[in-house]
């Protein structure tokens, strides 16, 4: 695997990651009732959707360098 293709991987595994960090702060604020970890469920979405971007961009740019076909 090339270290382009490894770096979408990566990107895609980091998106799932963050989402899922995300589900599991929302689910312990709800049985917990602790501000903070809705304040990482934020944080942890927001880097989620960063990362999907990032990811989009990425993949773009190389179809457009004709790197990835």
């Amino acid at each position: 695997m090339s270290l382009k293709g490894f770096h979408i991987v990566f990107i895609i595994f980091s998106t799932l990651l963050a989402f899922g960090i995300g589900a599991w702060c929302v689910w312990v604020d709800l049985v917990e009732g602790a501000p903070i970890y809705l304040a990482g469920a934020i944080c942890s979405f927001v880097v989620a959707v960063a990362l999907v971007v990032y990811g989009v961009w990425f993949y773009r740019k190389m179809k457009r360098l004709r790197i990835i076909t």
